[in-house]
């Protein structure tokens, strides 16, 4: 990239409003070209090995191959600059910190946007042209692998230290910056983001059924179509939730593999 050329920019993220809110703040800046929008990974590393965009703004956790699985997908030659968009836990963060051009924590505002845009600006223009950043590979070792699978989980509430092992859980929700994990006919609520949370669980007892919802595979009866494409799923205990049409084709596959 030489001169004044515009920024060709992918954004990559399975949540169309984390898309629509990335593209939008891109609009402000004159620099900046959104050459495309990638929901599905697999699809994400075929536009950026057709079309070599300069910058691709990731979301880290996605179905079927994460953020950095489509790093690893791809040529040393088609890596472009990355802004990682992630919930990882701030263990996480601050290596991205150190070693990644940059990462944005959801929900970010516009200033830390901005922010991210410079670096990604400046580190562009030195380079001129797609070379995996030393700091990216490192981060690629460091953070690609799979955090170790946790059997219990610790809530702390109102001076109390409750461990949970993990196949115990029923379901859990996204509740703003916390989960609220189900258990038979009590709830607890738990500081950490469902992400962070869904990479610590067992992904052969736990799936993601919508963009807030957990659900232990173990505790599910039944699936009722209803309307636009979703589903309903029932579970043992006759709970009803939703499942989303962004992940109803990978669970009813997956549920075939398993039973």
């Amino acid at each position: 990239m030489t001169g004044t050329a515009k920024i060709r920019t992918l954004i990559v993220d399975d949540e169309t409003p984390a898309r629509r809110r990335i593209r939008r703040l891109l609009a402000a800046e004159s620099d900046m070209e959104v050459v495309g929008e990638c929901g599905d990974p697999r699809k994400a590393v075929e536009f950026i090995q057709q079309r070599n965009p300069d910058l691709v703004f990731l979301d880290v956790q996605m179905p079927g191959l994460d953020g950095f699985g489509v790093l690893e997908s791809l040529p040393p030659k088609n890596v472009p600059e990355v802004i990682f968009v992630t919930a990882l836990d701030q263990y996480a963060l601050r290596a991205f910190e150190v070693r990644a051009l940059d990462y944005l924590l959801k929900p970010f505002d516009r200033a830390r946007f901005r922010q991210a845009l410079d670096r990604a600006r400046t580190q562009i223009r030195q380079q001129g042209g797609h070379t995996l950043d030393p700091r990216l590979s490192q981060l690629l070792e460091t953070l690609g692998s799979k955090p170790k699978q946790a059997d219990r989980v610790i809530i702390k509430s109102a001076g109390r230290i409750v461990l949970l092992r993990t196949d115990e859980i029923d379901w859990v929700e996204a509740a703003d910056n916390y989960v609220r994990v189900h258990v038979g006919t009590e709830s607890h609520l738990l500081r950490e983001t469902l992400g962070a949370l869904e990479l610590r669980l067992n992904p052969a007892q736990f799936m993601r059924i919508h963009r807030s919802t957990l659900v232990n595979i173990d505790r599910m009866k039944e699936l009722q179509p209803w309307f636009h494409g979703d589903y309903i799923v029932i579970l043992q205990d006759g709970s009803r939730l939703n499942l989303s049409r962004t992940y109803r084709d990978r669970v009813i596959g997956l549920l075939g593999e398993i039973f």
